[in-house]
């Protein structure tokens, strides 16, 4: 039996706790998800510097799962945009069941193999890819099936289980194992199987925003100020970012566009943004080098 589906071995009187022994109890279950992120630490920086150099040659992040695991894949890849600026059209996602599995439990599309191969060909998943295939038992047949086509096709794939030693850890490029064992809820892998996905998820796509200059310091200097709220963020992390005031900064950043990279560098090396914005592509967005001197 897969870990993940054995009865766990603690709290067998669970449903006659009350309420906030129960809560106590779910919530410090949670705390594994953690510590099997943090095991799994050395492939995850491994698959972010795999990853890197075919995304910098234009390669798409592809998220595959199915149920949980899909849905988690596709709020990572929505997420990348508006925190990062990353281009929507390069982070897919590819859930068994198609878009109506977002919404609702669509349990036997994850038994169609030959399906997760078929989206693959689809949406013409290549070498400069990565695709990113979770599954929380290690043995779901769709996303085995977009895996297996994934690599014929040479994208890079990057597999993340919670069950060691399963079919997919074994036939991805860079296995992820996240072993959180049985849940306290048996079988209820959205628990601290689907916690700890989350976390390498993030973890994953952060650091590799990061080495792609989407970050300054540890500042997000190239999200997307698309609402009120995130144009009071760009305000302030241009100010911070700069050290000039409110006037300065707010000047510069509807001159750039809402770019805070762009108003960055413009306000910090004295250009005009155009001058900044040249720097910056001339630097591949890295704010750091564009401000220690041309190219």
């Amino acid at each position: 039996m897969l870990s993940t589906e054995a009865p766990s071995g603690e709290h067998a009187g669970l449903d006659l706790y009350p309420t906030a022994a129960l809560v106590q109890a779910l919530a410090a279950d949670q705390q594994r998800a953690l510590q099997a992120v943090q095991a799994a630490a050395a492939q995850l920086a491994r698959a972010v510097d795999a990853a890197l150099p075919r995304i910098e040659a234009g390669g798409r992040l592809v998220y595959v799962g199915a149920g949980t695991s899909g849905r988690l894949g596709l709020l990572d890849s929505v997420e990348l945009h508006p925190t990062f600026g990353w281009p929507p059209e390069r982070a897919l996602a590819l859930i068994a069941g198609g878009r109506r599995a977002l919404f609702e439990a669509v349990e036997g599309a994850e038994d169609e193999r030959e399906q997760g191969a078929v989206d693959v060909r689809l949406h013409e998943i290549g070498g400069d890819d990565v695709v990113l295939a979770i599954a929380a038992s290690g043995t779901t047949p769709y996303v085995l099936g977009a895996l297996d086509a994934a690599r014929a096709a040479g994208a890079l794939v990057i597999g993340l289980a919670n069950n060691p030693g399963t079919p997919l850890l074994a036939a991805a490029e860079i296995a992820i194992a996240l072993d959180t064992g049985p849940e306290l809820i048996s079988g209820s892998t959205r628990l601290k199987a689907g916690t700890a996905q989350k976390i390498a998820l993030n973890t994953f796509s952060s650091a590799l925003m990061v080495r792609l200059h989407k970050v300054y310091g540890n500042l997000m200097v190239d999200l997307r100020a698309t609402n009120a709220k995130l144009r009071r963020r760009a305000l302030a992390l241009t100010m911070l970012a700069s050290g000039a005031d409110e006037l300065a900064a707010e000047r510069a950043l509807r001159d750039a566009g809402f770019r805070v990279k762009v108003a960055i560098v413009a306000l910090r090396a004295g250009l005009s943004v155009h001058e900044a914005a040249q720097r910056l592509e001339a630097h591949r967005g890295s704010v750091r080098a564009a401000l220690a001197g041309p190219a």
